[in-house]
């Protein structure tokens, strides 16, 4: 199962691995803090996209269209992931004030779709 989940929120045993999916690290937390299995910084969106996105709302649609674009063409990003949510459960951690928005909802929304696309196979 992939979960998500703020940095600022407190570590759970049901996290399972934790996987930081932000491009930078989050203000105000110590690495020896977050309790992270990896930070995979290169899963997240290119610099032109999240500056085209700037946190705006009404971009979402788009923004998730472009990302997932992406995504397609950087497997080796987010198939760490994927592969570990095959064995347990998987956090994925974000710093963003917008917990409906943001780069790891979108993640998780791409990677439940790959998880069920696999499935079909």
């Amino acid at each position: 199962m992939i979960q998500l989940k703020r940095v600022y929120d407190p570590i759970a045993p049901e996290d399972g691995r934790r996987f930081l999916v932000d491009h930078l690290w989050p203000r105000g937390i110590k690495r020896e803090n977050l309790a992270l299995d990896a930070w995979l910084k290169d899963v997240s969106p290119s610099d032109n996209l999240r500056n085209w996105v700037a946190h705006d709302p009404a971009k979402w649609d788009g923004f998730c269209h472009r990302y997932f674009a992406e995504l397609d063409g950087k497997p080796e990003t987010w198939r760490i992931i994927l592969d570990t949510a095959h064995q347990g459960n998987v956090t994925l951690l974000f710093s963003a004030r917008d917990i409906q928005h943001n780069n790891a909802v979108a993640l998780k929304l791409y990677l439940e779709a790959r998880h069920l696309s696999e499935g079909e196979q």
